[in-house]
């Protein structure tokens, strides 16, 4: 089989399941397993890449191409077009995330190609690991087998996070404050009110399964944040020093004396695949460091 995944999670998800081989395109985006950056890649970003431009920047491109009904990325249908897949992995939940499902519909009709389309949507963290099954059972062969090993190991250290963080004699769950973006600030939603609860803690704002959604400084501060025992900023796409350089500049806005943390978001947070765990497990340092000891360094650094 001949894969082409045009999502970073997607392309994760294949190669854990023992499809890498048969991955033959990926975005610009899919970094992890390294080897992925071998494969061709077949879509781009309109929008500056990481470190280019600021917060306030980019949510400004977004909005301003959004209204003008202009695509974010841009499936390049030459490239598209040598590679002969049978399957094409995409989703259809989120316009700022991958390119349009229409937008690749009619990359194939135009090229004639036969191509079963794959749109996977997860909304929360159950259906993540629902996803899983689907894209090994689509990839055909002993990978269904591999995906259902996989999500069994990833529910054993779900409940083993569980498990752990209730026999903390504090406050539990821990009020969190999650930031999926700082300028403006965006409360979290999808899967990352799942991933604070199965860590011990309550997102003061945002709801399992919903969108995530923009608010103001001034709204935050003085409701949910005066709640919050703990601020966690994990700003969709970045990574831990860009994501520290981001909570470092808005600590100022934030009530003295709470701690302050990042998060690697864009390897464990953002992208709905196996490391999300991995993103539970650093939350549960966070929240809970006298039962489960320190978060991963490479994951989560306190900023304050």
């Amino acid at each position: 089989m001949r894969i082409v995944s045009l999502l970073p999670s997607a392309t994760e998800i294949l190669f854990a399941v023992g499809a890498g081989d048969d991955v033959v395109g990926v975005t610009f985006e899919c970094d992890h397993p390294p080897e992925a950056r071998s494969r061709r890649i077949v879509s781009t970003s309109a929008l500056p890449e990481g470190g280019r431009a600021s917060p306030a920047e980019i949510d400004r491109l977004v909005t301003e191409r959004m209204a003008a009904g202009e695509d974010l990325y841009h499936l390049d249908r030459s490239a598209l077009a040598g590679l002969d897949a049978d399957l094409v992995v995409t989703q259809d939940l989120c316009a700022v995330c991958a390119v349009d499902v229409g937008t690749v519909h009619d990359a194939l009709e135009y090229l004639a190609c036969r191509a079963d389309v794959l749109t996977v949507d997860p909304e929360t963290l159950p259906e993540v690991l629902d996803s899983i099954i689907t894209i090994g059972t689509a990839a055909g062969g002993h990978c269904r087998a591999r995906a259902e090993q996989l999500v069994a190991g990833l529910s054993a250290r779900l409940d083993a996070v569980r498990a752990e963080v209730s026999r903390d004699p504090g406050t539990a769950p821990v009020p969190a404050l999650v930031l999926e973006w700082t300028d403006p600030p965006f409360a979290p939603g999808h899967w990352v009110p799942d991933m604070v609860e199965a860590a011990g803690g309550s997102c003061v704002v945002g709801r399992s399964g919903e969108r995530s959604f923009r608010t103001g400084w001034e709204e935050l501060v003085a409701g949910p944040a005066a709640t919050a025992d703990v601020v966690v900023c994990a700003p969709c796409g970045f990574g831990l020093d860009e994501s520290a350089r981001l909570a470092a500049e808005i600590a100022d806005r934030l009530p003295a004396g709470v701690p302050l943390w990042a998060v690697d978001a864009n390897a464990s947070f953002a992208r709905p695949g196996p490391r999300l765990v991995d993103g539970v497990e650093a939350l549960a340092g966070i929240l809970h460091p006298g039962v489960v000891g320190a978060p991963d360094p490479s994951l989560a650094r306190r900023i304050r």
